[in-house]
């Protein structure tokens, strides 16, 4: 009670300020919850080196990580002396390898698939290489898609990059371009009205790394 009396004996402004950074500050923790979760797999076989910390799972593996999901025939698995995890994954012959994650705070499902798939946990940075094609879910419908040579999605910035013909290895069309549907969000489209020179900015932005898809 001490403290709520304290609270209280704040100004207004202050009060306002004390309980704006505190929202402010939870959800920057909310970025990184799938990375505090355990992980889990299923697999055909596994192949375990602890000196390394690096597990190989190969047959119809299945990864979840709190809102993770990954699929692929070949998934390696790494974790580093901090205890952050990395992952390798591989399609087989008949199917890419799968990746999904929810986006904290926005009803928004991020997923994507590719011949290979690198995952970054420390850094929360998703590759997909070799016919990448990486979609936004807002709720149950497709917002935005984007196919590409190599895609990099940066998940706590919400950011990605394309490259259309990376290292002259495209399996998306013959010109090794990049190809993209982006859709404003409904809020921006309430908020804003179409601009002659351009639409409104989506809720993805493309990073400047990677040419592509211009910001």
């Amino acid at each position: 009670m001490s403290k709520f009396r304290a609270f209280m004996n704040y100004s207004p402004v202050l009060r306002f300020l004390l309980v704006l950074l505190a929202a402010c500050m939870g959800a920057a923790l909310a970025e990184t919850a799938d990375r505090d979760k355990p992980m889990h797999i299923e697999a055909d076989a596994l192949r375990y080196d602890d000196i390394k910390r690096v597990s190989v799972f190969t047959g119809r593996v299945v990864l979840t990580k709190g809102s993770i999901l990954i699929r692929g025939d070949v998934v390696e698995v790494r974790r580093d002396a901090q205890g952050y995890q990395y992952g390798w994954v591989t399609g087989s012959g008949s199917a890419p390898a799968f990746f999904r994650q929810k986006r904290e705070g926005v009803d928004e499902t991020i997923e994507g698939e590719g011949e290979a798939i690198e995952y970054d946990g420390r850094a929360d940075v998703v590759k997909f290489s070799k016919g990448a094609q990486l979609r936004r879910l807002r709720g149950a419908s497709l917002a935005d898609e984007i196919v590409g040579a190599l895609i990099v999605y940066d998940n706590l910035n919400g950011r990605f990059s394309v490259d259309g013909s990376q290292g002259g290895l495209s399996s998306v069309g013959k010109s090794g371009r990049v190809r993209a549907m982006l859709t404003p969000k409904p809020d921006d489209t309430l908020a804003a009205p179409a601009s002659p020179d351009g639409p409104v900015t989506p809720g993805l932005r493309a990073a400047p790394a990677l040419g592509g898809v211009p910001n």
